[in-house]
């Protein structure tokens, strides 16, 4: 297994709200911004993932470029809200570091609402760092207690991408891309959560 050090949450937040980012059609975009919240046609009997780190969405997304990933989505939820999915998750894969047996992985899986990804992080050039990204797929309940309790607002952030990427083009504009960038820094966790989503074993 690989070292988990290189495994940390960073992310843009608050005192009460952490940003997440996902990417959607037009169509199921428009209403979420115009409601502040998910809406149909938004199925909430579908996993769904929210991703803390903007360029890794950004590499997910092809900067608003693929195909129903048009639109980019910066949505505030409540803290609590985000640590109650890391308490209630299961990672997607086995770890023999973060998991006494294959057996007890499977069992609780089956009873996790939210699924955990690390993948690598990736630069301004969508080039695999070494360090990983967390991906936090919410299913069940925790797509429920997403859409009705923990979003707070729903920004659509995809001329601010668009404009982004084509200053990442022009290949002469480092500081002013560092500047639009997210200011994303590590989110404090405790012991139980970081045993729970794979960082300590």
């Amino acid at each position: 297994m690989e070292n988990t050090s290189s495994r940390q949450i960073r992310a843009k937040y608050d005192d009460k709200t952490i940003r997440v980012y996902q990417a959607y059609s037009h169509r199921i975009a428009d209403p979420a911004v115009n409601a502040g919240r998910f809406v149909s046609p938004f199925k909430m009997e579908r996993m769904t993932w929210i991703k803390p780190s903007f360029l890794w969405m950004m590499y997910r997304a092809g900067w608003a470029s693929k195909e129903g990933q048009n639109r980019i989505l910066a949505i505030d939820i409540t803290r609590d809200g985000f640590e109650w999915a890391l308490l209630n998750s299961c990672l997607s894969h086995y770890e023999p570091g973060t998991y006494e047996s294959y057996e007890q992985w499977q069992e609780i899986k089956s009873l996790s609402p939210v699924r955990i990804q690390w993948d690598p992080e990736r630069d301004y050039h969508l080039n695999k760092l070494d360090y990983r990204s967390i991906q936090i797929g919410l299913s069940g309940e925790a797509v429920s207690r997403y859409v009705k309790d923990w979003t707070v607002n729903i920004t659509d952030i995809t001329t601010d991408v668009i404009e982004l990427k084509r200053l990442i083009d022009s290949k002469d504009a480092r500081d002013e891309i560092v500047k639009l960038l997210p200011k994303e820094v590590p989110f404090q966790l405790t012991q139980r959560i970081e045993e729970t989503i794979g960082i300590l074993s």
